[in-house]
């Protein structure tokens, strides 16, 4: 009989540190999409904020509370994570578990910036691209989700699939950006 195991997308790849630079797998949690029906944005960012206490994202912004982050992902769609969405959100949306089809990784350093743009065609600086700011965006050929976190810390989310290449090609910029250092 074959056995099976859980994986996370980056078992086995991470963590990574190159020079003050560090790579880590975030932790597994749950994740949401949300899709409003039409006409339905104003009620849903009313169930959210009743719910999790978060409001309907504005392009290119997250924002998060007591564990549970609303990042936007697109036009007309969000991704909630670290909670369960309440059965009430149903109503003005539809609902997608994607827990599993994500691989989600954090970028910390202060020159994690230098290190995506060697792969990614927006400016991540931290004076442009502030805390929340989020980005649909191509990382090297890659389609991606980067939302800051912090000052010096990015979060990065690529489909599961993507996981090895995502980690290869942040290793190699990673080491290009050490090393002018």
């Amino acid at each position: 009989m074959v056995e099976l195991s859980v994986k996370t997308p980056c078992a086995g790849l991470l963590p990574l540190e190159v020079g003050e630079l560090s790579l880590t797998e975030a932790p597994g949690e749950r994740m949401t999409t949300l899709a409003p029906y039409a006409g339905q944005v104003a009620a849903l960012s009313a169930a959210l904020e009743a719910a999790h206490g978060l409001r309907w994202p504005a392009p290119n912004r997250s924002h998060a509370k007591a564990g549970a982050r609303i990042i936007w992902f697109g036009r007309e769609m969000a991704l909630l994570s670290g909670t369960r969405p309440d059965p009430a959100l149903a109503e003005h949306a539809a609902l997608t578990d994607q827990s599993d089809g994500w691989a989600v990784v954090r970028l910390e350093g202060a020159q994690g910036d230098a290190v995506l743009a060697r792969l990614c065609p927006v400016d991540l600086r931290p004076s442009v691209f502030k805390r929340g700011h989020t980005a649909r965006c191509e990382l090297k050929h890659m389609a991606a989700s980067i939302t800051r976190l912090g000052p010096k810390t990015l979060q990065i989310m690529v489909f599961r699939s993507m996981a090895e290449t995502l980690v290869d090609d942040l290793k190699t910029a990673m080491e290009a950006v050490a090393a002018r250092g």
